[in-house]
């Protein structure tokens, strides 16, 4: 019985990073309608996508590198 611990892994973090989105979507934006209201739960998830953007623009330069050198080194796998 042989196990890919790397697609293992990648399974898990990538679960992991979908929870935690979930997590901050439901349950903080949840809250924050629940204490504050709609317009406050509104301000909050303009927030949380602007906190996103530059997170979602180093994902892409990350991924650009990774695939102009896969690109350069196609003997590497």
């Amino acid at each position: 019985m042989s196990r890919d611990l790397r697609k293992y892994m990648r399974d898990t973090n990538t679960r992991l990073v979908v929870g935690a989105i979930l997590l901050l979507f439901i349950a903080g934006l949840g809250l924050i309608w629940l204490i504050y209201g709609f317009g406050a739960a509104v301000t909050g998830f303009l927030c949380i996508l602007a906190a996103f953007v530059p997170i979602g623009l180093i994902f892409l330069v990350l991924f650009g590198m990774e695939w102009i050198v896969k690109r350069a080194n196609p003997d590497d796998k």
